[in-house]
């Protein structure tokens, strides 16, 4: 399983026109019909007779947003959970009809979505679809006390490998812990807190799966070699007669107010300190989403970029620096994080950060740095279309966020359209005085933060469950 944070800027945030020499007019087409059943369930057809293989990418509504504070965890472990077989389907037979054929198949959470997905041979097309309706409609029918229990205990030994044990691994938990209030439906993470994993019950999980795995809550792209016709007729006799699900009460989410720039400092297993930054930025669906993204790719990557070059190979102080704008549905944030060279402080580093950030509000971005960024994020959207996934996916983010399908037309065209202006604009805008600046040092090190004497520790809770505050 893979778990996802919220993270589009590579994927749908960034779309660019193709080369023109591939698309007429210098414009990305993806050919698609749609079809809605009366029980909810929006369908997405988008033939390619490329090569002899068909994906089914199945999206539903539903993301670590949708928790409750005490309750977290539990869309990612029903990704898990759904891959334990279903009322039809045994354990192992999606594999089977899956892997055992070529294919393959897997599945990601995000704070916003859950995904499944299946890539098959085009004749395997009704399977996948089947196997797919079956988990959607009778799921519960073989979840019993022992399949969750087993799938939790994986979940939470996911936690231990990815999170926990992981060098930097609670960085961005930290992140959003300093950037959300503790009830704001960002502020825990995808996988959720251990202790919250420890009070899951199934029945806890049989009421999510009732809530929001229904048709009404759901969208499934169908890319590849098939005839629409006959995928048509396959939907309607596997999806038709399911029951559509009760009305969601999405939560409210409103963006974090910070009055001041708040320091944290974590210790952990590592070697170097690392410095992060975060400020509060905007969804998806503002327009001030698109120069964030063009700034993140002027300011970070390449070697020319601008804290790369400044901080990497002018003064060799820092040994990475990266940076990127999380746009979830609802909010997002900015992120920098920079790792130091041996000698140099995380002090000084955030002092020549600053520095260099000033600098870029004052002149904005050169017309050569306008022009590489959208060459970066051009080719990542492009090397995207090269797989049916890739294409289901695009397809999905659109009608699952913005009600269309083919909104990435929409987002092209508003992303043609940012200026130098825009992005120097949203530079001043987001990225000013006021954010969260954590400090991940080693244990027993705490001198070693950035600004140390105003940096607030950070420790986990004896439960395993979220953070705490420590003293200064």
């Amino acid at each position: 399983m893979q778990l996802h944070r919220a993270f589009r800027f590579a994927a749908f945030a960034a779309l660019i026109a193709a080369p023109a020499h591939a698309q007429k007019g210098n414009a990305v087409n993806i050919p698609f019909e749609t079809m809605r059943l009366p029980n909810g369930l929006e369908i997405i057809l988008a033939p390619d007779h490329t090569v002899p293989q068909v994906t089914v990418d199945v999206w539903y509504h539903v993301g670590s947003k949708n928790e409750m504070t005490g309750r977290t965890g539990f869309a990612h472990m029903f990704e898990h959970v759904m891959f334990t077989g279903s009322g039809h389907v045994p354990y192992g037979t999606h594999d089977r009809l899956t892997e055992g054929v070529g294919g393959t198949n897997n599945g990601s959470t995000n704070n916003d979505r859950t995904q499944y997905w299946e890539n098959v041979p085009s004749n395997y097309l009704e399977s996948a679809l089947w196997m797919e309706s079956d988990r959607m409609g009778f799921l519960l029918d073989s979840l019993d006390e022992k399949k969750f229990l087993a799938q939790r205990d994986i979940v939470k030994n996911e936690r231990r490998q990815s999170v926990d044990n992981q060098p930097y691994g609670r960085a961005y938990e930290l992140v959003d812990f300093g950037l959300y209030p503790e009830t704001n439906p960002y502020s825990w993470p995808v996988v959720g807190y251990m202790a919250d994993l420890d009070k899951a019950t199934v029945d806890d999980v049989k009421s999510f799966f009732r809530l929001y795995y229904a048709p009404s809550n759901a969208t499934i792209a169908i890319v590849g070699d098939f005839e629409p016709a006959q995928a048509k007729a396959f939907v309607r006799k596997y999806f038709g007669d399911l029951k559509a699900g009760a009305k969601i009460t999405r939560p409210t989410v409103r963006p974090p107010v910070l009055s001041a720039t708040k320091r944290l400092t974590f210790e952990d297993r590592v070697q170097v300190p690392r410095l992060y930054f975060s400020w509060v930025t905007v969804g998806d669906d503002n327009e001030d989403s698109d120069p964030l993204q063009i700034l993140a790719q002027i300011l970070a990557g390449p070697r020319t970029a601008r804290l790369t070059k400044a901080l990497v190979y002018d003064r060799q102080s820092a040994a990475s620096v990266t940076a990127f704008n999380n746009d979830n549905e609802s909010a997002g944030n900015f992120v920098i994080f920079v790792t130091p060279r041996p000698n140099n402080t995380l002090t000084s580093l955030e002092a020549s950060t600053d520095s260099v950030l000033t600098r870029f509000r004052d002149d904005g971005p050169t017309a050569e740095e306008m022009q590489k960024a959208k060459a970066g994020l051009e080719f990542g959207f492009v090397s995207q279309l090269q797989s049916n996934l890739g294409k289901g996916e695009i397809l999905n983010d659109g009608a699952v966020f913005h009600g269309d399908a083919g909104y990435y037309k929409k987002q092209y065209a508003r992303l043609k359209a940012v200026t130098a202006a825009d992005v120097k604009r949203v530079a001043n805008k987001y990225l000013g005085a006021n954010r969260v600046v954590v400090s991940i040092v080693p244990l027993n090190k705490p001198e070693l933060a950035s600004r140390a004497e105003s940096s607030t520790k950070v420790t986990v809770a004896p439960d395993g469950g979220h953070y705490i505050m420590g003293n200064k």
